[in-house]
């Protein structure tokens, strides 16, 4: 797609705003967002060239490209199928991208209904951190016609500097799930860990160098680290709710699969418990001191 390519983003949260900046500032493209409740994302861009729509509708109209990037697949439905919403405005030969990490199912029932009206539809989820976001170094793994992924491909490239095809649509959320239900088990674990030697009087700057030194490191480590040594979460950005969500959505897959997954249901569980002590929009790197009050003792930074 050349430059003149219209571009529509809603959901310019944590993760979008640094993907729709890109768009316009290292792609190019002219660039029409939708409102968000946090208004400062909402406002930068519209300092850098972008148009604020009034409503869906109004933003598809104004696009070629609409790109969706929001907390589950309910929302993604209802911003589609509201009256004043995406499908109201969509016309033939326009593409939805949809970089939530969704439901593989709502993907492909949604992707049906915009087939029906000339509009074809990638399922995109994304990959990194907010902080990759903003550099333009997201990955992200994609579902759908691969033709259709050539078309807008350098869309993509603006924010992303990997970018795996992984089948038909739907093919992209079900890996993603699949990795964050592992990474996220591993951010947990580490927690249980961490609150366990915090339990038992453990040096837990002497467990971090030994962690740092075998088998456990790894990049989920080395975000959550930080936050072990300094109380520094800012590597990784991302809310217990959102953390919680994608495990029950994956949960969900599997379920509907009819497989097994007794690992991945104690993390939900233990996710659940969190959430019900109000840590919804605590970032995920916290946990491990989260878990440790729950055992009645505290993260002690240096010498116990």
């Amino acid at each position: 797609m050349d430059k003149k390519t219209r571009v529509g983003f809603i959901g310019v949260g944590l993760m979008g705003h640094g993907a729709a900046k890109n768009i316009m500032e290292r792609g190019g493209y002219p660039l029409t967002i939708l409102g968000h409740r946090n208004r400062e994302p909402v406002e930068d861009l519209i300092r850098r060239g972008a148009r604020e729509a009034s409503d869906p509708a109004e933003l598809a109209k104004e696009s070629e490209v609409v790109i969706l990037c929001l907390p589950s697949s309910n929302e993604v439905e209802a911003i589609i199928h509201a009256n004043d919403g995406l499908l109201a405005g969509l016309k033939p030969g326009s593409v939805l991208i949809d970089t939530t990490t969704a439901d593989p199912a709502a993907s492909r029932r949604i992707g049906t209904a915009l087939a029906a009206k000339g509009i074809e539809m990638l399922d995109a989820a994304l990959g990194r951190t907010p902080k990759e976001a903003e550099a333009g170094k997201l990955s992200t793994y994609v579902g759908g016609d691969v033709a259709v992924l050539a078309r807008v491909r350098p869309i993509i490239d603006a924010y992303a500097d990997t970018i795996v095809h992984c089948g038909g649509l739907g093919a992209g959320t079900t890996c993603k799930l699949v990795n964050n239900s592992i990474t996220i088990g591993m951010a947990t674990l580490f927690a249980e860990g961490f609150a366990t030697a915090a339990k038992v009087g453990a040096n837990l700057n002497s467990l971090a160098d030994v962690l740092s030194a075998g088998g456990a490191d790894g990049k989920m480590w080395r975000m959550l680290e930080p936050w072990i040594r300094a109380g520094d979460d800012s590597y990784l950005r991302g809310p217990i709710r959102i953390a919680a969500k994608d495990v029950r959505t994956y949960s969900r897959m599997a379920e509907n699969a009819e497989s097994a997954i007794p690992v991945a249901q104690a993390v939900n569980q233990t996710l659940r418990l969190v959430l019900n002590q109000g840590h919804a929009d605590v970032f995920l790197p916290a946990l491990p001191g989260i878990l440790a009050a729950l055992n009645g003792t505290a993260i002690k930074r240096g010498q116990p």
